[in-house]
């Protein structure tokens, strides 16, 4: 079975069903609850509450099953900021990563992926595409970047020092089922929520201004998910760290048309222009190496997200 930190998240609830789909059984570790979602029940998971910050409490969780693997989606960063705390919240988050890495050794675990972001090509020169042999600044800037970062050095010591094979995933923004509507990350769940509510949507939880022209490399959530299980399950590969993305950049314009599609008087108008180029991830290797495609296209991504919400979820 695959133990998966984070499984009852947002990303994390979609890697678990395609693990599902592709014929693994998954151990969910949760610091809040023990309890499985309507949707999996029946399904070959078991959930387990425990806190990685709790190594003892994490090998326990594990000893009950059979682990062959492991998915990292549960935050190793000190989030949310603010706490009086800082040191401490940086040792837990840190200590956190190192727990999974040392229950890996423990139970014999061959392969572990962690979850990384796109935000770690920030200070890049803006455009074009993005490989995982860039060199990344070094400057700390957000929080998020920044311990993703300190994970990636550390977990590729740690593959070296233990020989456990450790994948860092690149995640792109991600956008979906499950997402929050107020995310600060891309303007498309925002867009998705206010077409849907038949309202104009509110932009301001956003940390920069936002045009029809601006881009980023949005990836739907079931695509991402299954990107990474087909990562987990890969009988061989050959780097340590993978984009996990659409591979192409998408316009808020774009967004906005797919949402047209379904709802054709939708209030989502955003001014004309750009306010910048960022780049997109490069996932060359990972359709190397996995034979991934992105399976939703935004129109497809955005009829889905809408037929979801009118289902009656909330997000």
């Amino acid at each position: 079975m695959i133990l998966v930190t984070g499984g009852l998240g947002f990303i994390g609830t979609h890697t678990v069903r395609a693990l599902l789909d592709l014929g693994e059984g998954c151990v969910l570790v949760q610091r809040r609850t023990a309890a499985a979602p309507a949707g999996l029940a029946g399904a070959q998971v078991a959930v387990e509450q425990a806190d990685i910050t709790d190594l003892t409490a994490l090998l326990a969780a594990g000893a009950r099953h059979k682990i062959t693997g492991i998915v990292h989606l549960a935050g190793s960063v000190p989030w949310p900021p603010g706490s009086g705390q800082p040191v401490e919240a940086a040792r837990k988050a840190i200590g956190g990563l190192l727990n999974v890495v040392q229950a890996a050794q423990d139970w014999g675990v061959q392969r572990v992926g962690v979850a990384s972001t796109i935000g770690v090509y920030g200070g890049i020169a803006a455009g074009g595409s993005l490989g995982e042999d860039m060199p990344l600044p070094m400057t700390p800037g957000h929080a998020i970047p920044a311990f993703k970062k300190i994970g990636e050095l550390l977990t590729g010591h740690l593959a070296g020092a233990t020989g456990i094979e450790i994948v860092s995933y690149r995640i792109s923004a991600v956008w979906g089922p499950l997402g929050r509507a107020d995310g600060r990350f891309c303007a498309a769940p925002q867009l998705i929520h206010a077409a849907v509510r038949g309202t104009a949507p509110d932009l301001s939880p956003l940390p920069f201004p936002v045009c029809a022209g601006d881009s980023t490399d949005l990836c739907y959530v079931k695509d991402c998910g299954r990107a990474i299980a087909l990562l987990q399950l890969a009988g061989q590969l050959s780097h340590p760290t993978y984009n996990v993305a659409s591979g192409r950049p998408t316009t808020n314009a774009e967004v906005i048309a797919a949402i047209r599609k379904v709802i054709p008087d939708a209030q989502i108008d955003l001014p004309a222009g750009r306010t910048s180029q960022p780049g997109y991830l490069d996932i060359t290797r990972l359709q190397h190496d996995t034979g991934y495609r992105p399976a939703y296209d935004t129109e497809r991504a955005a009829a889905d997200y809408i037929a979801w919400l009118r289902a009656g979820n909330d997000r």
